[in-house]
């Protein structure tokens, strides 16, 4: 399979947010946005693998600011690292000031895919070739992220987390 970059698979959802979308401090419910996030990542999971593609976990969510009632929300996903057949995909939240038109980062996220066959059978996607400075970071930080998730569901021995220990033994 050819490898890909990250921007190949690059979606961008743009969305106003409603009245019947916030909570009662008026600001957009995280769950709405999490729903929103996952369309995005399915989408970049898609364009990447060219198949189709099931959430199999939401690894980190920062709500670092809340998006209030009216806001202009921008999420940008894309692929920044894939394995055989799982793609993680990292989110990027923004909001538009009404104003100025400044865009001011509101939250990331990291979701991992994978991309499975008609009948729910995992399938092969392609590498991935960082571009920027950022898709590299990313990129190289998917592996730690894999290897500690494998970890601690049991299914890799620490010893083997070669990534990991890296960190600590430098």
């Amino acid at each position: 399979m050819t490898p890909k970059t990250p921007s190949e698979s690059l979606a961008i959802l743009t969305d106003l947010v409603l009245p019947s979308e916030t909570n009662h401090l008026n600001n957009l419910f995280g769950g709405e946005l999490l729903a929103r996030m996952d369309r995005a990542a399915s989408i970049a999971a898609q364009r990447h693998s060219r198949n189709v593609c099931v959430t199999a976990s939401v690894n980190h969510v920062a709500f670092t600011k809340s998006i209030p009632l009216g806001s202009v929300v921008t999420i940008e996903a894309k692929v920044s690292r894939s394995f055989n057949s799982s793609m993680e995909i990292y989110i990027d939240v923004w909001i538009e000031d009404r104003s100025s038109g400044n865009k001011t980062k509101t939250m990331e996220a990291i979701y991992t895919f994978v991309a499975v066959d008609a009948t729910g059978k995992p399938v092969e996607v392609p590498g991935i070739i960082p571009e920027t400075e950022l898709e590299q970071q990313r990129y190289d930080a998917a592996l730690r992220r894999k290897q500690l998730s494998l970890v601690l569901a049991g299914k890799m021995k620490p010893s083997e987390a070669t990534e990991l220990k890296a960190l600590f033994t430098e």
